[in-house]
């Protein structure tokens, strides 16, 4: 199924195989349903996956279909790159790396640059609060855009690079899930696809890759090798084909 969506100011087009759709998403829809009708509360999905694995993408789309496959129940789809820290603070602070001092702008997109305590309070917000508003990252504007969602669904579809990260702070955001996802992918492909993004998003390509290399890959690897094992483990190859791990 071809599917055409708007994520962060970019449009994306994405194929999703009527495997993936009907022994995949559809039944870990109905799985999610089916917490919802036994827990009689708002369910938390977190969808955790490296940069560029797709994952806004899937949660949107998932969103897209469960009005078919679980029609009495509201699902959401939202992401944690609302809590990047604004630019205007990434540009004026540092950090040190490798004995260097270099701007917090410069890795853009690290655990470091998010506000972490900012996302547990909004989690906590979310878990109890039945209507609640949510930021949203522009990738045209490089900035969080705040209380752009109001969320007020059944089942919420969160998305993130460190949903699942299990490292001191980052390893309490899993607390506030009902049902964790993971979804991996080759480095190389993620690398390709990175540097693609950066380009349409007006970087010059020599910049692009420069930057992914240096920071991009970084935290790849760091999800790669340091996210905690979820309910449900998937990963995405060259083709996009999605398949249970």
């Amino acid at each position: 199924m071809k599917y055409n969506v708007n994520i962060n100011g970019l449009d994306i087009r994405a194929d999703f195989s009527e495997d993936t759709i009907n022994l995949i998403l559809v039944p870990m829809l109905k799985t999610l349903a089916r917490i919802h009708s036994e827990k009689q509360k708002r369910v938390i999905a977190m969808l955790a996956a490296p940069p560029a694995a797709g994952k806004s993408t899937l949660v949107s789309f998932l969103k897209h279909i469960a009005g078919d496959v679980i029609p009495d129940k509201k699902v959401q789809a939202i992401g944690m790159d609302g809590f990047h820290r604004r630019q205007e603070y990434l540009l004026s602070h540092n950090v040190t790396i490798d004995g260097r001092k270099v701007s917090m702008v410069g890795i853009k997109g690290a655990p470091i640059t998010f506000d972490l305590d900012k996302l547990m309070g909004k989690l906590e917000e979310l878990k109890s609060n039945p209507v609640c508003k949510w930021p949203l990252y522009d990738r045209l504007l490089h900035n969080p855009v705040e209380d752009k969602i109001t969320v007020d669904g059944d089942i919420i579809l969160l998305e993130g690079n460190y949903l699942l990260l299990d490292t001191n702070g980052w390893n309490d955001l899993s607390s506030f899930a009902d049902y964790t996802i993971s979804l991996t992918a080759d480095e190389s492909l993620l690398r390709k696809r990175l540097i693609e993004r950066r380009i349409a998003c007006g970087h010059p390509k020599e910049k692009s890759v420069e930057f992914v290399d240096f920071s991009d890959m970084a935290n790849v690897r760091l999800c790669l090798t340091h996210s905690k094992k979820a309910d449900l483990m998937l990963s995405i190859a060259e083709n996009g084909e999605i398949a249970r791990t």
